[in-house]
């Protein structure tokens, strides 16, 4: 004769209790919600997005209407609608030329501040050496800073090296903003990831900077997005190195180039607006393409696996 053996319990059948314990708890927490409750709680949520949502609102339907309009005491959502702001803003003013300095600016300060940190936030994470840590502590101190104290030292030091009026001194000027910042941030992202990945790849012959840029950069991708994102709106919206170190009309970015239609007796309302609504474009584009990787960096670390 043969002696039967017991089958173990599968999963699904230890786990479903469990599951329909938490089912029924869900459920009774929601049951348990009262109707002025919920409305109480959609309410609440409905008034912080408008609240989030109409400012921009406001700057966009500003930059379709005419001076006067926005002038006027009486509040219209629309009143003679009209293009001729985009119009005057793209064609009689410097603004493309602004852009053009943006773009570069924030484009060689995203790339170089990208590879600056994610070369020393590697290093830091990875290997010991003299002064790592009195490193970290400096990246840490220029961030007590405030912009207004910088700006007298980083100017007479561009001023002697020649760089007054240069997109050079911009860029290097937010690299000292978006630096420090970013290498701590990645560096707390290296520090996640198994160093064992490391020791697989030197056994492989791969030398340390192989292995960084094959092995530890592409999973790095999710903060390596966040630090792009960082260090291109660090560029892009910044105004208190622009209106220091540039002086001519040619140089302007264009957050400081904004000002321009800001004077001091005749502010010109509509062509701000329409100018606002135009820089908020190729951030917003940015941000597109990056969400992905944006919301995979900001959950990163929260599951294990």
């Amino acid at each position: 004769m043969t002696e039967k053996t017991a089958t173990p319990p599968t999963v699904t059948a230890v786990a479903g209790p469990a599951l329909a314990k938490t089912r029924a708890v869900r459920r009774t927490g929601r049951s348990r919600r009262s109707p002025a409750m919920s409305v109480l709680l959609h309410g609440t949520l409905i008034l912080a997005s408008l609240i989030a949502i109409g400012p921009i609102a406001w700057v966009l339907l500003s930059s379709l209407k005419p001076g006067y309009a926005i002038q006027s005491s009486e509040l219209t959502l629309f009143r003679d609608t009209t293009l001729a702001n985009y119009s005057y803003v793209l064609t009689e003013t410097n603004f493309p030329r602004w852009f053009l300095n943006s773009v570069i600016v924030a484009a060689f300060t995203m790339s170089i501040g990208i590879f600056l940190s994610a070369t020393t936030g590697y290093a830091v994470s990875r290997f010991n050496f003299p002064g790592r840590r009195p490193l970290m502590m400096v990246f840490l101190v220029t961030q007590m800073f405030p912009v207004a104290i910088l700006i007298v030292p980083i100017y007479t030091i561009m001023a002697r090296l020649g760089l007054i009026n240069t997109m050079p001194a911009l860029i290097i000027a937010y690299l000292t903003i978006a630096v420090p910042f970013c290498a701590w941030m990645l560096k707390g992202y290296f520090d996640s990831i198994p160093t064992s990945l490391d020791e697989a790849a030197a056994l492989d012959g791969c030398g340390p900077f192989a292995t960084f840029w094959r092995v530890v950069l592409p999973l790095a991708r999710p903060a390596v997005a966040v630090t792009a994102f960082y260090t291109f709106l660090t560029a892009w919206g910044e105004v208190a190195y622009a209106s220091a170190f540039i002086q001519t009309d040619n140089k302007f970015t264009l957050a400081y180039g904004l000002q321009q239609f800001v004077p001091q007796f005749n502010p010109q309302w509509e062509y701000l607006t329409a100018a606002a609504v135009l820089v908020t474009i190729p951030a917003g584009l940015v941000f597109f393409f990056a969400q992905k990787h944006l919301v995979s960096g900001l959950t990163a670390g929260g599951t294990k696996g």
